[in-house]
């Protein structure tokens, strides 16, 4: 070794020993704070019940022209029972032909799909695996909500899986328009942070408990600003099991058809559904409902007008078709129905529809 090099060798040493004294002490960092600590409970306890979902398509390889499945999409889930179902949003698999479950211990499980309901963007996936990797969320309630609650939501925002935030219930009872454009009633605003890849996840109360399904942002970046909607989780837990049960929703009938609202305007009709046909034998046709109709001369005669299902006011096609969706066939409903400037109430026993 030269003088010149173990001279270099010698600062090096004194430079990095300079260093090291420059290291400040350490400050311990004491408990956390309640709320922290309620956080990282929440979490500990839920993630595992939160999965990532793949959807994926089939696509023809541009040079050998086999067809191969790849991915279209990502959003997210949670399990719903120890039996393998996964409930999540209906557009994150939407247009897809198959999917993938990424479960919290990052094993991968092809999913069934088990049923859906555009109508509410909710849909029911089901995976084969062992039942102490599937901890069912707990649910809790909807309907006692109130503004200024405090929420998590768990999720894959970007693809980023795992993810936390935290908000708070910042209003009730929004509407928001379906994929297929139904209005979904009664929804959830929060100001947790949900961006794309959240849908399907959970919104949490802060006992851990289901509150809300988390479905759509409002930005128009296309990124999170402040303003998120959950469908409430007490009309998620009236439809999965139905979902679960049957595959599908099968909306209850009074068999009648419906004037447009075009026709219901022209008319000068009060707000509800307008009667333009009635089944043989079906429920309206027993409880002696008469449709709008054209006489010989031109001239219309005075049909029944749906006013209100057990006292719940009905003024449009969407308001009667969300009434039903909350009965099941072979129940008996309660009709408030107008004609020619009187109302009356009469009877009907609902039968399964198309």
């Amino acid at each position: 070794m030269t003088r010149s090099s173990s001279g270099l060798c010698a600062l090096a040493l004194l430079l990095a020993a300079g260093q090291a004294s420059a290291q400040r002490a350490v400050t311990p960092r004491g408990p956390l704070a309640a709320d922290e600590l309620a956080h990282v409970e929440v979490f500990r306890r839920l993630s595992p019940s939160v999965v990532h979902i793949t959807t994926l398509e089939v696509a023809r390889d541009l040079f050998s022209r086999n067809l191969q499945q790849v991915p279209r999409g990502a959003g997210t889930g949670f399990v719903w029972d120890s039996a393998g179902h996964i409930v999540t949003n209906f557009h994150v698999i939407q247009g897809g032909n198959a999917a993938t479950v990424t479960l919290a211990d990052q094993s991968v499980h092809r999913a069934n799909l088990v049923g859906a309901f555009p109508d509410r963007d909710l849909a029911v996936l089901k995976i084969d695996a062992p039942k102490e990797k599937l901890p069912a969320i707990p649910i809790g309630t909807s309907r006692d909500l109130l503004v200024g609650q405090k929420v998590y939501a768990i999720g894959n925002p970007f693809g980023l899986d795992q993810s936390l935030t935290t908000g708070i219930v910042s209003a009730l009872n929004r509407e928001i328009d379906s994929v297929n454009n139904r209005t979904i009633r009664g929804v959830i605003q929060t100001d947790a942070a949900i961006n794309p890849g959240n849908s399907g996840g959970p919104l949490l109360d802060s006992a851990g408990r289901l509150i809300g399904v988390n479905t759509a942002i409002y930005s128009p970046s296309g990124a999170s600003a402040g303003i998120g909607f959950a469908i409430p989780v007490d009309e998620v837990n009236r439809i999965v099991p139905r979902l679960i049960k049957d595959g599908r929703i099968t909306r209850p009938s009074l068999g009648i058809a419906t004037a447009s609202e075009g026709v219901h305007r022209a008319l000068r009709l009060p707000d509800g559904v307008a009667i333009v046909r009635v089944g043989p034998n079906g429920p309206a046709a027993k409880a002696g409902l008469q449709p709008f109709a054209r006489a010989g001369d031109g001239s219309i005669t005075q049909g029944d007008v749906i006013t209100a299902i057990n006292d719940e006011p009905i003024k449009s096609l969407d308001d009667l078709l969300t009434v039903l969706e909350k009965h099941q066939p072979g129940e008996n409903v309660t009709l408030t129905v107008w004609r020619a400037g009187k109302s009356r109430k009469v009877s009907a026993v609902l039968i399964a529809g198309e």
